[in-house]
């Protein structure tokens, strides 16, 4: 039995309420430890699901196949009029195709810095931004880093996106071909991205993220593939009346829903994570990205 089984889903629930800023981490674990199975506290449920950075790493910060840099930029009209994020290129001369990589709702922790490494490794010119840069940068944990990101004002944290996505595909490595993919609010952004770049993003790749605003559509000219948890209800329910605003505009797109797969079923630190599944939306996302993104 996996650790996912193991897992009691009304703590899954509450991890997810956890997650989305609807309670601290005392209320989480206190909530979870009044529940009981068999006679017993699911307090470890709650406590096996708060990520575990350094043992979910899969590719070094030393990789011979990439070099990873942290690198600071203009964002006229975000938070601060500045912007930092970490930029990992693939070994070779380039120039490559680009990715941006959004985190999710609490800064740019280890776990989105890994998933820039993979990116690169697998060949794009990859770049991870901090949306709490202009505050002080990702604070070593995520409560803080939620409780930071809350705190900024939500139009000034987009722009700091889309200017990320404007520098790295002006980039002198970049070949000027630009794709995205984030996670949860980032998958959301993702969407908010393709919107707001129009011809400027080739391809993106929201993973169980907020659908774009339908009036918004029109303007998306990337291809999108669209990923999205099985269970994931809230976060599903966006999607009817996106795809009707996909299809009415005449947008490439795929969705793919992984069944039976929880809201952060790609991130690898918690037991959410669905490993198969993980590897397969993965595989998809580079080929995707190697059919839209060539030079």
């Amino acid at each position: 039995m996996t650790e996912e089984q193991k897992i009691d889903q009304r703590v899954f629930d509450l991890y997810d309420e956890y997650c989305h800023g609807r309670m601290d981490r005392r209320e989480f674990l206190a909530r979870a430890a009044a529940i009981t199975i068999g006679g017993v506290s699911a307090l470890w449920m709650a406590q096996a699901l708060l990520p575990r950075y350094a043992e979910a790493q899969t590719i070094s910060f030393t990789d011979p196949r990439m070099n990873g840099t942290y690198v600071n930029y203009p964002s006229p009209g975000g938070t601060s009029g500045e912007m930092r994020g970490y930029l990992v290129q693939p070994a070779g001369e380039g120039p490559f195709p680009s990715v941006l990589v959004i985190h999710e709702n609490r800064g740019l922790n280890p776990h989105i810095e890994d998933v820039a490494r993979r990116a690169a490794v697998a060949g794009f010119l990859a770049l991870a931004p901090d949306g709490l840069s202009p505050v002080g940068g990702y604070p070593g944990n995520d409560d803080d880093g939620r409780e930071l990101q809350r705190g900024l004002n939500p139009g000034e944290l987009d722009q700091d996106m889309i200017n990320s996505a404007r520098f790295l595909k002006e980039h002198e490595l970049s070949n000027g071909q630009l794709g995205a993919t984030g996670f949860c609010w980032g998958g959301g952004m993702t969407n908010r991205l393709a919107v707001e770049l129009g011809s400027d993003l080739q391809a993106g790749v929201p993973f169980y993220g907020a659908a774009a605003p339908t009036a918004g559509v029109a303007n998306i000219e990337a291809a999108m593939l669209i990923i999205y948890a099985g269970t994931d209800a809230r976060i599903n329910s966006m999607w009817p009346e996106y795809e009707s605003a996909l299809q009415a505009n005449g947008v490439d797109y795929d969705m793919e829903m992984y069944e039976g797969t929880l809201h952060g079923f790609h991130n690898n630190s918690t037991p959410r994570y669905n490993e198969p599944a993980a590897n397969l939306a993965w595989n998809r996302t580079i080929g995707f990205w190697r059919r839209h993104l060539a030079s």
